[in-house]
């Protein structure tokens, strides 16, 4: 079965906003196995709309189309789909009650511009939107249906939920399953990672893809068909063999989610002390609910001054050693640690840049250590300087995998082939 989508809009088009909601379900789709063949892109022109609506469902199966169904004139998809069915737009009445009954709701008063969203192409399929003024529809052209939902996200997914991909199951009568297995990597470049697996060899069914989102690098192994599915299991354990310490996440998107995980399911508390990541590590895990349960504090101590008098360092040691420093970055962790007897801390200290770098640490040099009630890991690293935001990135990066491996009882200091370790 071919599934396509069809995004709609000129806002999408160019570029003035980001289709998310393609990505959305896509997504979505292929966590259930059922793979998207193709997705246009069109602006709010009728000729253009009409065209593609004409051309795809010679193709596809099901077409999922998005956006144009509000009440302004530049919200087409409707007109466009009766025109390229030759059929005019008759009113649903039952979605005029709902309009008129939405705003009596709500106190607001019903412009004769949204009666336009009850009008369909006559041979319709209505589908209902629960908490919005477009309803959705689907209609028949040539070989697929085309499956219409509005572009607000809120609704969009609701209604993906609820009533796209249940029609896409009932649907689903020859279809080939897809299982998808993901692993994220750090520490290796994309070239890197795909000539270390060029030599292994995949059964039928079985390909590799990947994506790259600084600091990872995705590895998306798909399985196409009953046979693939079945040998994946040891497709990912070969791949893992080869790749060795840099995959540190399985069908996960970040290791602050990873981490995260890890101190919900096992216990543990967590401070941080951050001077050059300025609290993004904090930022990262508090994105997730339920970070109350484990993280103590976050604190950003940035001068020496806030190093000396909030975490304890010795004054000494900051002019022995300086601020981006083992010694350092040491007494922080364990200073952090201490203030609440939390079980873990971690501590980053760098020159992030893109001044203040010497010749012997240059920008790019980060400090980091985590402490635990038995001791304290620590190493320096020497990231790629391309920017500011990225040597900040990576710092976050690593120091959460550190935590990571703490919390898996797996060696917490290990080598990343594309940063620098300075001895002590």
């Amino acid at each position: 079965m071919k599934i396509e989508m069809i995004c709609t809009g000129e806002e999408v088009l160019s570029g003035q906003i980001v289709d998310t909601n393609a990505a959305w379900v896509a997504n979505e789709l292929m966590e259930l196995g059922i793979e998207m063949q193709r997705r246009v892109t069109v602006g709010d022109r009728l000729e253009d709309l009409i065209a593609v609506f004409q051309e795809r469902s010679q193709e596809a199966d099901i077409i999922l189309v998005n956006g144009g169904l509000g009440p302004t004139s530049d919200d087409m998809s409707s007109l466009a789909m009766a025109m390229a069915k030759e059929e005019e737009l008759v009113e649903f009445s039952e979605w005029r009650t709902k309009l008129e009954d939405w705003f009596s709701r709500n106190g607001r008063v019903m412009t004769t511009n949204n009666l336009k969203q009850a009008m369909l192409p006559r041979s319709a399929v209505m589908i209902d939107n629960p908490v919005g003024t477009a309803c959705g529809f689907r209609v028949k052209l040539n070989r697929a249906w085309l499956f219409f939902t509005p572009g607000v996200p809120s609704e969009f997914k609701l209604m993906i939920k609820d009533q796209f991909i249940p029609f896409v199951q009932s649907q689903l009568t020859s279809h080939s399953p897809v299982a998808l297995h993901k692993l994220l990597t750090l520490g290796r470049g994309e070239s890197v990672l795909a000539e270390g697996l060029a030599s292994l060899a995949l059964p039928d069914g079985v390909s590799i893809g990947y994506r790259s989102f600084m600091p990872y690098i995705e590895i998306k192994l798909f399985a196409r068909g009953n046979s693939a599915i079945a040998l994946l299991p040891d497709v990912i354990q070969r791949v893992r063999e080869q790749l060795g310490n840099c995959v540190v996440a399985d069908n996960c998107d970040s290791l602050a989610k990873s981490v995260h995980q890890l101190l919900i399911e096992r216990g543990g508390s967590l401070s941080l002390a951050e001077s050059c990541t300025g609290g993004m590590i904090a930022s990262q895990l508090v994105a997730f609910a339920g970070s109350s349960a484990y993280l103590d504090q976050g604190l950003v101590t940035y001068s020496n001054e806030s190093k000396v008098k909030v975490l304890g360092v010795s004054p000494q040691t900051l002019d022995d050693h300086g601020a981006v420093s083992i010694a350092t970055v040491e007494a922080m962790a364990k200073g952090a640690r201490d203030l609440l007897d939390s079980d873990y801390a971690l501590a980053t200290s760098g020159i992030a840049g893109p001044d203040g770098g010497t010749e012997q640490k240059p920008v790019g040099t980060v400090a980091i250590a985590l402490a635990t009630k038995q001791g304290v890991y620590s190493q320096m690293l020497k990231f790629p300087a391309r920017s500011r935001e990225l040597v900040r990135t990576l710092s976050t990066a690593v120091a959460l995998d550190m935590l990571r491996r703490e919390l898996l009882q797996q060696a917490v200091i290990v080598d990343y082939p594309s940063y620098q370790r300075f001895s002590k």
